[in-house]
C-alpha cells in the first residue's frame, strides 16, 4: 500500500516542481511553452522625440510592455526590422552601446532587442539578414532596449518589442527594400 501511494505522490511532487519552475520564468522566456512574455509595463510620458525615421514617441497615460527576453535564436530567426539612424543627432539617441561611438547612416549596423543582445554577447559581431530575396551582413553595435524607454536616454521612445532588428539606412538600401515599405519589414536573421 505504501508503494502504491509513493508513485502518485512522487508524480504530484514532480508536477509541482515543474510548474513552479515554469512560473518562475513565465514572465520571461518559458522554455516549456516556447514563448517570451512581458516582464512588466512602463508608463509613458509625453516629451519631444526625434521622429527622423517616423519613430514612435511615448504618450502620457499609455503603458508599454517590457521584455527581458526575445524569441529563441535559430538558423532563420523571424524578426521585424525597423529603421534607425546611429549617427550623431539621429533618432537613435546617444552613442552605440558596444563601442560608445556614433555610426554613419552609410554603415551596415544594427541594434538587437534586449534578449537577442544578451548583455552584449553579440557586440561587434556580424549577423546575416535575409529579406526581399537578398542577404546582407550587418554589425551589431547596440541594444534596442526592450525594458527601458520614454526617457532622455531613449529619445523619449517606448521600449522596443522583443523581436526587433533595428537597422541603419545602409542595411535597408543593401536589401533593396522599396521606399513604400521602409519603416517595419518582416525579415529573418542568423549569426554569421
Amino acid at each position: 500500500m505504501a508503494n502504491s501511494l509513493a508513485l502518485p505522490s512522487l508524480l504530484l511532487l514532480s508536477l509541482i516542481i515543474l510548474a513552479s519552475l515554469n512560473l518562475c520564468v513565465c514572465m520571461r522566456y518559458s522554455p516549456l511553452l516556447g514563448q517570451c512574455n512581458p516582464s512588466g509595463y512602463l508608463h509613458g510620458r509625453t516629451e519631444n522625440c526625434n521622429q527622423e525615421n517616423d519613430s514612435d514617441c511615448c504618450r502620457g497615460g499609455e503603458s508599454y510592455p517590457q521584455y527581458h527576453c526575445s524569441p529563441q535564436v535559430t538558423g532563420e530567426t523571424k524578426a521585424i526590422m525597423t529603421i534607425n539612424s546611429f549617427a550623431k543627432g539621429g533618432d537613435g539617441g546617444g552613442p552605440s552601446e558596444c563601442d560608445n561611438k556614433y555610426h554613419s547612416d552609410n554603415e551596415k549596423v544594427v541594434a538587437l532587442s534586449t534578449g537577442w543582445y544578451n548583455h552584449g554577447s553579440r557586440c561587434l559581431k556580424n549577423i546575416r539578414i535575409n529579406a526581399n530575396g537578398r542577404s546582407v551582413l550587418a554589425k551589431v553595435v547596440d541594444e534596442c532596449d526592450s525594458v527601458n524607454g520614454c526617457d532622455y536616454d531613449h529619445d523619449y521612445q517606448p521600449p522596443c518589442q522583443n523581436n526587433i532588428v533595428d537597422a541603419s539606412p545602409a542595411v535597408w538600401k543593401a536589401l533593396e527594400i522599396p521606399k513604400a515599405d521602409i519603416g517595419e519589414y518582416h525579415i529573418t536573421w542568423s549569426e554569421a
